[in-house]
């Protein structure tokens, strides 16, 4: 049976937002990864509950390796781009080909655009797209450091990107939507740019069952990346109604003890 008050929850997350309680999670967050930024300290609280040495000095590889990055990722990434933010690797899910032009939302240090920059090679692009100032400077300073020069980051929020309509072939993301105040916009954003055939590969954290009222507006718990997540279902709904088809949302492995919060492959198609 559903939670009555879980469901009018999900539904308030599924339309505009009070504008007040929107504009404080997302100012929130932004201060809380502007510090991750700066300090070079990971997120996410709780890592997959199999994984190990999540409290060791090297907890951003541990942690990278445990969700299918490879020790080639880590290596052919700059220093500093891994930041041990992610929760899967949409890169590796998302089939890019050479040539392609790709979109990062919320592309932190950049970890993920330099790998798809090797993918899809010196004829690809790879655009990156942050909130958060501090995000982006480091970022930056990653792709000057490294030997990409097809990748670029550009400072926006993920629910008003700064690209045009249709002219991005794959859209990725790591555990970032489950950040945002407004998921349907997000989404609907993510269908604008992309052309006609595009895809969506996220790796993102899942609600799989109702989550307590204190967990859903604890804006640390937020920050951590389990607080605002979507339950499965809406994700489909919302993802349908950006006009998105072949929906697949896909748990891979719990990640928390105490919540029923599980990692997932989120893929879609535009319609060609």
């Amino acid at each position: 049976m559903t939670d009555s008050s879980t469901t009018d929850d999900e539904s308030d997350r599924g339309t505009e937002r009070e504008t007040d309680r929107t504009v404080d999670q997302r100012d929130y967050v932004r201060e809380e990864y502007g510090e991750i930024a700066a300090s070079a300290d990971d997120c996410c609280g709780s890592s997959p509950a199999d994984a190990p040495g999540e409290s060791e000095p090297t907890a951003a590889d541990d942690r990278a390796r445990s969700i299918g990055y490879g020790s080639a990722d880590l290596e052919s990434a700059p220093d500093g781009a891994n930041l041990g933010l992610g929760c899967g690797n949409p890169v590796a899910i998302s089939g890019l080909k050479s040539g392609e032009t790709v979109l990062d939302l919320g592309s932190g240090g950049g970890f993920d655009c330099f790998l798809a920059a090797r993918e899809v090679g010196p004829d690809g692009q790879v655009i990156g797209v942050d909130m958060t100032p501090e995000m982006l400077d480091r970022a930056r300073a990653n792709a000057d450091d490294s030997e990409f020069e097809n990748v670029e980051f550009r400072l926006g929020e993920i629910e008003h990107l700064p690209v045009a309509d249709g002219t991005v072939e794959t859209v990725i993301s790591n555990c970032v939507l489950n950040l945002s105040p407004e998921k349907p916009r997000v989404l609907a954003e993510a269908f604008r740019v992309l052309e006609a055939g595009g895809s969506l590969s996220i790796s993102d954290l899942v609600a799989t069952g109702p989550l307590p009222q204190e967990v859903r507006e604890d804006p640390d718990a937020i920050a951590d990346c389990v607080g605002d997540a979507a339950r499965i279902e809406s994700l489909e709904a919302w993802l349908e109604e950006a006009g998105f088809v072949d929906v697949s949302i896909t748990p891979e492995g719990d990640w928390s003890d105490d919540l029923p919060i599980v990692s997932a492959r989120i893929e879609a198609q535009k319609p060609a």
